[in-house]
């Protein structure tokens, strides 16, 4: 029990210092994109991206910016919470899926509204409104399939299930980050950024619910104990 409980604590310690990292990190790219909007490592990093222009790629990084939009993202996150909800009924789950997701949705318009970064305006193939800084759709890319990848490793006891659960969370993500920055309507640190305070936010939960989980769960073993004892003692 006590090794269980030093790898929990150990665990709990590494997500905190990680989040910790991840909004420092997001404050101080948040003052460079804000002080240089017209950076030469925005410049740089999309013009090589967008070197790679071809109509069979353009059409292929259209299917993944549809993927990850608002729209498409909601739908997703309803079924998953219906399935949660009613065929598994993990009401836990679903409590934690919803406030990742929300969490970052509010943080990216709030956000947004801060810092009113323009978007590129010199190399578009497809038209976006609204403020660049940081990119909703690579915030709610990360919350969804970060919370998702989550919720089905603790279900999933293979070393290959597991790393299959990785690569394509993680191909998922990048694939919708990367399209954005091809399509020319984010700058990669509208990306970086983005992806910086959706992780705080997702490994601020992950944080909470293992937290409840195990406060749960030593609750239901002292319970469990004092019947015990209290059968014993008739």
């Amino acid at each position: 029990m006590r090794p269980r409980k030093t790898r929990s604590k150990r665990s709990k310690r590494t997500l905190m210092i990680f989040s910790f990292l991840l909004i420092i990190g997001f404050g101080v790219l948040a003052f460079i994109a804000n002080q240089y909007p017209l950076n030469s490592f925005d410049l740089k990093l999309a013009g090589f991206v967008q070197s790679f222009e071809h109509p069979a790629l353009t059409k292929f990084m259209e299917v993944f910016t549809t993927i990850g939009s608002t729209k498409v993202c909601i739908i997703l996150a309803v079924l998953v919470m219906l399935f949660l909800y009613f065929v598994l009924g993990h009401r836990i789950e679903l409590i934690f899926f919803i406030g990742a997701l929300g969490g970052s949705a509010v943080a990216n318009q709030i956000l947004k509204a801060i810092f009113h970064r323009e978007r590129p305006s010199v190399y578009r193939l497809i038209e976006e409104t609204g403020y660049s800084f940081p990119s909703g759709h690579s915030m709610g890319a990360l919350a969804l399939y970060g919370a998702l990848a989550f919720l089905l490793w603790r279900h999933t006891s293979t070393r290959l299930g597991r790393g299959l659960l990785i690569v394509l969370s993680s191909f998922m993500i990048v694939m919708i980050c990367i399209s954005r920055v091809y399509l020319g309507v984010h700058y990669p640190t509208d990306i970086i950024g983005a992806l910086m305070v959706s992780g705080f936010w997702l490994t601020l939960m992950i944080w909470i619910f293992q937290s409840y989980m195990e406060n749960r769960e030593l609750r239901s073993s002292s319970k469990l104990q004092a019947n015990t004892n209290k059968k014993l003692n008739v």
